[in-house]
């Protein structure tokens, strides 16, 4: 079961990062970070009443404030990464940090996944760097006064940043306990949405919250990055960390094939590859794993 909330929670990071990326290109950074966030958040306070009681520790709801910063602050430079660069270029490098820091710390922390889910592990990042692979026509390295000098792809290196912040936010909701329910969450949510709504007043005078034509896409990005982190959150309690986190890492994987449907985004033999790569990964963890 947590292998499936875990892949569930993946493809539906995918989505998000897909229509939030999307209405970032017609809309601020900040409206859209704030507006989605916050229909998050009403989704879950609908939702709450309706879940088993719960009893959060001082330290589930510290956790939750960690996760409000970091994921606060990855979703925001994921975002602009996604509306200044490609999207199959920009979701992949984000994923490869955000798997490698819990992995790391998971194995550190005496974990021990069976041989087959650690080469799942490995193969994991391996079709995230695949598909991360772009050709561009006429692209190549850019020459300087001393030789060649590579130069990466717009939004890479913010991507990068992101990525870090987002692994620090699936590290923070992982150390939660099962008995805070969705508090963590919560506690994440009203944070993150109150910081930004601060720094959307902050800037009024240069722009507002109006989403000219995205609103709805805003709306359905927040609902789904909600869903996806419960189901993470959930998946993380009852299973091994470094094999929950990578499968949720595999976003990328729909925010790819949405980018292909929807834009018209072509990929190429490596990021078929990658695909490939990423399903062969799915079949090693679910039978090497120890839930």
């Amino acid at each position: 079961m947590p292998y499936l909330l875990a892949l569930v929670s993946a493809l539906l990071y995918g989505a998000a990062d897909f229509t939030g990326g999307l209405a970032t290109r017609r809309a601020g950074v900040v409206s859209v970070v704030v507006v989605s966030q916050l229909s998050g958040l009403v989704g879950l306070l609908l939702l709450m009443p309706l879940l088993p009681p719960a009893s959060p520790s001082r330290a589930d709801l510290l956790w939750g404030v960690s996760a409000a910063l970091t994921g606060g602050a990855g979703v925001a430079l994921l975002y602009r990464a996604l509306a200044i660069g490609r999207m199959a270029v920009v979701a992949p490098t984000t994923a490869v940090c955000a798997v490698a820091l819990p992995v790391l710390v998971a194995v550190l922390l005496g974990e021990r996944p069976g041989p087959p889910a650690v080469a799942g592990i490995l193969l994991g990042v391996g079709s995230i760097v695949l598909v991360s692979q772009q050709t561009v026509a006429g692209a190549g390295p850019a020459l300087s006064g001393h030789g060649f000098r590579w130069r990466p792809p717009p939004g890479v290196a913010i991507a990068l940043v992101s990525g870090v912040a987002i692994g620090l936010f699936l590290l923070s909701l992982a150390r939660t306990r099962p008995e805070a329910g969705m508090w963590p969450i919560l506690v994440s949510r009203t944070i993150s949405v109150t910081l930004f709504g601060a720094a959307a007043a902050a800037a009024a005078g240069r722009r507002s919250l109006r989403l000219p034509g995205v609103l709805a896409l805003t709306l359905a990005c927040g609902v789904m990055d909600m869903s996806a982190n419960a189901l993470y959150l959930l998946a993380a309690r009852s299973g091994p960390l470094s094999v929950v986190v990578t499968l949720a890492s595999l976003y990328p994987a729909s925010t790819v094939l949405l980018a292909r449907m929807v834009l018209g985004e072509r990929l190429n033999g490596r990021q078929i590859t990658g695909l490939a790569c990423a399903l062969a990964a799915i079949a090693l963890i679910v039978s090497g794993g120890r839930p």
